[in-house]
């Protein structure tokens, strides 16, 4: 679970409403035990990989708005499409494991952090076995 003081504070040394949201979260994404940046689309999409398997993939949207892509609990998942507009199943991922953010949207930052920590679990916890 995400706690104010320590991811933000710990990674960038800055609070959320002071960075950049899509820097914010790949500076997060680069952060995480065992992360590697690669980019197999292009450079226009940034792919975080753990265990040589993606748990984020972050590129500019329609709109040139930045969106990112996580691994979800299928359940959980369901509850964040219905309840945010800026989150939908995922964009070119399987639509039951997968959402995606729209990071220009009404989708707070510490929820972004959260699904962010939880994708990375969700892949990792698979990539070690």
């Amino acid at each position: 679970m995400w706690h104010p003081t320590s991811r933000t504070d710990s990674i960038i040394g800055e609070s959320p409403e002071q960075v950049d949201p899509s820097q914010h979260i790949q500076t997060l994404c680069a952060a995480l035990p065992g992360a590697e940046l690669t980019h197999p689309f292009g450079n226009e999409t940034s792919v975080y990989k753990v265990g040589g398997k993606m748990f984020a993939a972050i590129g500019t949207g329609e709109g040139g708005i930045d969106r990112i892509t996580v691994k979800c609990d299928p359940e959980r998942a369901e509850v964040l499409v219905g309840e945010h507009e800026h989150i939908v199943p995922g964009y070119h991922m399987n639509k039951r494991h997968w959402i995606t953010i729209d990071l220009g949207g009404s989708v707070p930052l510490e929820l972004v952090e959260d699904l962010v920590d939880d994708s990375h679990f969700l892949v990792h916890g698979k990539a070690r076995r």
